[in-house]
């Protein structure tokens, strides 16, 4: 039987997870690319499901909207995403997605950065799903894709090998080239390839000499 945790565990996990966060060892790679959208515009940002510890932890306090699953686990990462200083946006493809992209449409159109998991909530695991493309095309705004790794960590036996960096670890965050789609592309095809092909890159950029950009236990 596979273990859920409940209300209680959960809450008391996160304490937990702010305490191992603290310990990071955070750097970040082409910050600049994440200020290319000019002061109070929009901005999409797009990143992988297992990547989404860490980076809830470097964007923390930064105004950033997140989008989340109405699920258990969905509602336990609003509730800690939260506490971090996201805004937080309930819904995924698979749990009430029309009322979240109109949400996440309606907090972008007003200036917002708004963060998806572009292969989650359930994968498959490093597809990018169109959803956050549609949403940018909508507002018209720049998408920025996102990757971050550890030089020690584990991974969770989840579908997306979920990332946890140990104690202490070295973190690096890199941010893409900021990428404005062709509203004449309905179904962002051209978007999709960019992204999946930005993240590629960004993951073997962040690599240390030793090749061990996230290794596992």
């Amino acid at each position: 039987m596979k273990w859920k945790p409940g209300p209680t565990a959960a809450r008391l996990a996160m304490p937990l997870v702010t305490g191992l966060a603290a310990t990071w060892r955070l750097e970040v790679l082409h910050a600049d690319r994440l200020a290319a959208a000019p002061r109070g515009a929009p901005r999409v940002i797009l990143l992988w499901h297992e990547t989404l510890l860490p980076l809830l932890w470097a964007h923390r306090h930064m105004g950033v909207h997140i989008l989340a699953s109405e699920a258990r686990d969905g509602r336990y990462l609003m509730d800690y995403a939260g506490r971090l200083g996201y805004g937080t946006i309930a819904g995924s493809v698979t749990r009430g997605g029309l009322k979240a992209m109109f949400r996440a449409l309606k907090e972008l159109k007003a200036g917002a950065t708004v963060a998806f998991a572009t292969d989650g909530p359930r994968g498959p695991r490093r597809q990018v799903k169109p959803g956050g493309l549609l949403m940018a095309t909508r507002a018209g705004c720049v998408v920025i894709p996102v990757f971050a790794g550890a030089r020690a960590a584990w991974r969770l036996k989840s579908w997306d090998r979920f990332l946890v960096p140990k104690p202490f670890a070295r973190v690096r965050v890199v941010y893409g080239h900021p990428l404005r789609l062709d509203p004449q592309d309905p179904e962002v095809n051209a978007g999709v390839k960019e992204v999946e092909a930005q993240l590629a890159q960004l993951e073997r950029e962040i690599a240390w000499p030793s090749g061990a950009g996230a290794p596992t236990d």
